[in-house]
């Protein structure tokens, strides 16, 4: 199973996000954990060779499992982990453009309405507007159409 962690920096009321031009969604920073690395250790990593700067004082937000269905919504295809941190500011002055996309700043709510995986929207906006971790599973198809979702956030008493 792979194993994938994202960061998403929040200052001054906007957030840093990805283009990717694949399908021209936006996401956090982030990639695939290395042999013996931690989570945290991923997402300082990856964020900064994605982006040219630093976070700060990261923590962790949501601990996801992603899983894709053939068309038919009957068996699993593939499935990964993503861990998503979060960090309310940052060393340094990111990039403008990279070879995994567009780095752009946001304001807050248009994570809202942004193109993005749906998944995407649901941990990014708990990321940024709610307190504790939360957990869940995103079902998609393989062209990443949501299925359906199942989101825990223990510290609140939700289960959905």
């Amino acid at each position: 199973m792979q194993r994938i962690v994202n960061l998403l920096v929040v200052k001054d009321n906007h957030v840093l996000l990805l283009k990717k031009p694949r399908r021209d969604w936006y996401v956090a920073p982030g990639g695939k954990m290395d042999p013996g690395e931690s989570i945290l250790e991923t997402a300082v990593r990856e964020f900064t060779e994605e982006t040219g700067a630093v976070p700060i004082d990261p923590s962790l937000k949501g601990v996801y499992t992603m899983v894709i269905m053939d068309e038919n919504g009957e068996n699993v295809k593939n499935e990964w982990m993503l861990h998503t941190f979060i960090a309310f500011d940052l060393a340094g002055e990111p990039f403008e453009t990279t070879t995994e996309g567009v780095l752009e700043w946001h304001p807050v709510d248009s994570l809202q309405t942004l193109p993005m995986a749906e998944g995407d929207r649901t941990n990014l906006l708990f990321a940024v507007s709610r307190p504790g971790i939360q957990y869940g599973t995103f079902f998609y198809t393989e062209e990443f159409k949501l299925l359906k979702e199942k989101i825990q956030n223990p510290a609140e008493g939700d289960n959905q």
